[in-house]
This record gives structure tokens, sequence and C-alpha cells, in this order.
């Protein structure tokens, strides 16, 4: 079997009152949050999506929903360890990701290794198979007006000896 490639996206609005986690790491000194059942780490969401497409696991809200309070506040690097667990389970295992994060403010760039390596550790990866850009959205719409943020991510699949499964 040959290996399989997923897309992920997500954006959340932000919030006063609440920390800004982006791929697992907290960008210290952002005026605002994300908002979102959970911490609303869109990057890591991004991320969550991209792994279930690729091995056929649906998406996460049919996991992970907001309508159930076990998830409030979750901790999405947590969550993206559990997708890495199904998606094992399955019979993948994660060759890379390649993830960009769209926002006009606050600038990223500062965080990007950290926020790779922590996506690294959480997907059982080296931190060269993690690749994360950030782009603007030129001021266009509501990104662009700088009223959240947004993230695209793909993910490939490698099938571990002969047990992934197709769906």
């Amino acid at each position: 079997m040959s290996s399989r490639s997923g897309i992920g996206y997500d954006s959340h609005r932000f919030a006063e009152g609440r920390e800004l986690i982006l791929g697992g790491v907290e960008v210290e000194g952002a005026e605002r949050g994300l908002d979102g059942h959970s911490d609303a780490d869109a990057l890591t969401h991004a991320t969550i999506d991209a792994l279930l497409g690729a091995a056929g696991l649906g998406d996460i809200g049919l996991h992970f929903p907001d309508t159930d309070e076990r998830w409030r506040d979750a901790d999405s690097i947590a969550l993206l360890r559990e997708v890495v667990r199904m998606v094992g389970d399955a019979g993948w295992t994660v060759g890379n990701v390649d993830a960009t994060v769209i926002c006009e403010a606050p600038k990223l760039g500062a965080y990007r290794e950290r926020m790779r390596d922590t996506l690294a550790a959480a997907l059982g990866t080296a931190p060269d198979a993690v690749n994360v850009k950030f782009t603007t959205n030129e001021r266009m719409g509501p990104i662009g007006r700088g009223e959240g943020i947004a993230a695209l991510a793909t993910a490939a699949l490698a099938p571990i000896d002969g047990r992934a499964k197709d769906r």
C-alpha cells in the first residue's frame, strides 16, 4: 500500500482574556488569544485534521466535538497525541507535516522552532519532518482585518508493515 496525504484547515476568532496558543506554544505578550471550546490552537487543530483525513478517520469534530464538555479547555497537543495513536492503530505512521499559519499579527517567526519541536514530539517524528510557515492575508477579509487566525496543514502517512487498513 502506498503513502497517503491529507489536508486540514482551522480558524478561530480572537478573544480577550485568553492565552494565544499555536503549535502547543504560548505566544508571550500576545494581546489576545483565540476563542474556542478547547485551547483554540488553530495550528494543532489543522494538523489533527490533516492526519485524520490522510488516515480516512473523519475530522476533529467527529472525535472531539465542541458539544462535549470533556473537551472544554482541552490541551490540543494532548489531542494530537491521541490522534497519532489512532492513526497508528489504523496501521499508519506520520511521514511529515507541512503547515502555514495565516495572521496579520502578532509576528510569529521567533516561535517557529519551538512550534516545530513541540509538534514533532507529539507526532513522534524528527523535527525536520515538520515545517511551520507564517504568512499574512494582505489585509483582506476577516483574517486580514485582524479578527482571528487561520491555519492550513498537510500530512503524509506511510503504512506500518502492511498493517494499514484501506477505508
